[in-house]
């Protein structure tokens, strides 16, 4: 049992978490509008309501959050005799990708969570939070994503412009992004789309927070009892039409001279972020192939042990934006997507997870995803590393590849 004593002054926030082993599927007992959700291999958590719900801005906006859990902690009293990841107090947090975005940043503790990890289901209640009830899921739908801001012309001519600058010298990599958007129809029951990402992705984090649902293949960053982890994404390529050709795209893209300069970058901007917060990082000499159902990508995992107690969200405010988001170097990238991407991303690429009292927690970079609006308007995006020797095709191919999960799970 874990037991926080509320800070002076402040409400006490009574939690206790049970174990449920009846809990059955997560997806039937979350809302239908307002999911809340981080699921990956068919474990994870779920959330129901809102008990608390901290928002931010701006360029301190995670560490502001930090500062802000750490007060929320204080104030609370957990009972949690569970003890697994993810039971106990947590909170789902959503960030915006750029300090100048117009987006909301969220921390959200809702009033029921639901968990289920290594064969154990439980059930977290925030003060007298009744017990959920499983619902049938709404009426299918499907929906059409068209282009948005950015269609595939003005993508090729973005890359073109990046390709001209990484040319001078301003910049060695940089990540576009383009946009679809489409509408859902009225009282449409997000749990089917995240049904399908679950189902169709399994390896990856499929999540949902306060309107932004996906399924994410990469780990931003994960802190498990003073152990801190990521897996960098970055060089990808489609899958083959068979065995022999889907064996001779991996083979190709492990050794693309492109993918592996893109790949690098990535991995060292996530390894000098952490070098400060942790010791024994550690990292393979080189990236493995990761196999998803629509691509392949360069994967490397990094492992390390925390040395200055550096909570999930400290880290987040680190390490974000990677490489593999936003390009190298960072502050000349950003001024490159500024100039180039005509929106604003809002949360996609930014830090989508959970964490918990102990600070510990699960990050993913928020890819594969759509924002939904309260008002029904459904915007995705996808993005691709452009560095030096891309083609503008093949990086608009890319995009497409990478839209996939997020268009047929609207369909």
């Amino acid at each position: 049992m874990t037991v926080s004593e509320p800070a002076p002054g402040q409400p006490e926030l009574v939690v206790e978490t049970v174990e449920a082993d009846d809990l059955g599927p997560l997806l039937p007992l979350i809302d239908a509008r307002e999911p809340l959700l981080f699921l990956r291999l068919g474990e994870g958590v779920a959330g129901i309501g809102e008990a608390v719900r901290l928002e931010f801005h701006g360029p301190t906006r995670m560490a502001d959050a930090a500062r802000a859990w750490h007060d929320l902690v204080a104030g609370a009293r957990v009972t949690d005799p569970i003890g697994l990841p993810g039971s106990g107090l947590i909170a789902f947090g959503s960030f915006a990708f750029s300090e100048n975005s117009k987006a909301t940043s969220v921390l959200i503790v809702p009033r029921v969570i639901l968990g289920r990890r290594n064969g154990r289901s439980w059930i977290t209640r925030i003060g007298d939070a009744a017990r959920p009830v499983a619902t049938e899921l709404g009426p299918e739908y499907r929906i059409s994503l068209l282009p948005g801001a950015m269609d595939g012309e003005a993508f090729v001519a973005a890359v073109d412009a990046s390709l001209a600058a990484i040319a001078a010298g301003s910049v060695s990599k940089v990540v576009l992004a383009r946009d679809l958007v489409g509408r859902l129809p009225e009282g449409a029951d997000l749990r089917r789309v995240l049904g399908s990402l679950a189902l169709g992705y399994p390896d990856c984090f499929t999540y949902a927070v306060n309107g932004l649902v996906g399924s994410s293949p990469e780990t931003l960053v994960r802190v498990d009892h003073g152990t801190v982890s990521a897996r960098v994404l970055a060089g990808s390529t489609g899958r083959g039409a068979d065995a022999d050709s889907d064996l001779d795209q991996a083979i190709s893209l492990a050794t693309s001279t492109k993918d592996l300069d893109e790949h690098r970058y990535a991995l060292a901007s996530v390894m000098g972020a952490l070098r400060p917060h942790a010791s024994a990082i550690t990292a393979s000499d080189l990236p493995f192939t990761l196999k998803l159902p629509n691509l392949w990508h360069l994967a490397s995992d990094v492992e390390g042990t925390l040395g200055d107690g550096s909570t999930s969200l400290d880290l987040v405010a680190a390490m974000h934006p990677t490489a593999a988001v936003a390009g190298t170097p960072t502050r000349a990238a950003l001024s490159l997507i500024d100039e180039l991407e005509p929106f604003d991303r809002g949360r996609y690429a930014g830090p989508v997870g959970w964490v918990d009292a102990a600070g510990d927690g699960e990050w993913a970079v928020a890819l594969r995803c759509a924002h939904v609006s309260s008002t029904g308007t459904v915007t995705a995006y996808a993005g691709a590393g452009i560095v030096s020797g891309s083609e503008p095709s093949t990086e608009l191919a890319e995009t497409k590849m990478k839209f996939r999960p997020i268009v047929e799970a609207f369909k």
